[in-house]
């Protein structure tokens, strides 16, 4: 079984997923600004019982031997509620994407995304020791477009997939164990 390892950045604790954190997941991403550039594959409206429903999904996934971690995203000076999610598929088919991520709107542009998507950077290219994966967004998402050219994507073209928000595409990004480990090197 694969299991989620602890990350501690400088703002943040990333922290296994855990059923406890259904309600603060309900609450945070049940909100339109969150979803709108998700794909359809995410239900929306989001049903009530939505966040515990992943969570079960998830972690039967991974008790089942699925390679996956999921983290839940918690402030250090905070009570440990969680305030996003990132989900790293090593293994999974990279046409739509390896990674993905989330975080709560009061928390945007604060810089924490991306300094949580460094950390599970380190975590494929050092502990893992992938020589790539892909990630992808909705194009009209400027944020997460954002946080992939500060952590080392590479623009690779569009996919089809289809998002809430009408696009029917997909940005394609690849991120490489040379250039990650390049540009963190970099004062």
């Amino acid at each position: 079984m694969f299991e989620t390892p602890r990350i501690e950045t400088p703002r943040l604790i990333l922290r296994p997923l855990a059923l406890s954190d259904a309600a603060a997941i309900q609450s945070h991403f049940n909100n339109w600004n969150v979803i709108k550039t998700l794909a359809t594959v995410v239900p929306w409206p989001y049903p009530g019982d939505g966040a515990e429903s992943f969570i079960r999904r998830e972690l039967d996934k991974i008790a089942a031997g699925e390679e996956s971690y999921q983290w839940a995203l918690v402030l250090r000076a905070r009570d440990g509620e969680a305030i996003g999610n990132i989900n790293f598929r090593p293994r999974a088919d990279g046409r739509k994407g390896n990674r993905g991520f989330w975080l709560a709107e009061p928390y945007w542009n604060q810089g924490l995304m991306t300094e949580a998507i460094a950390a599970v950077n380190d975590f494929a290219f050092l502990a893992l020791g992938l020589d790539h994966f892909h990630v992808c967004n909705a194009p009209s998402n400027v944020g997460s477009r954002r946080v992939k050219q500060k952590t080392g994507a590479e623009f690779v073209g569009f996919v089809e997939l289809p998002h809430h928000n009408g696009e029917s595409r997909a940005e394609k990004w690849k991120v490489t164990r040379e250039t990650w480990l390049r540009d963190r090197a970099k004062p």
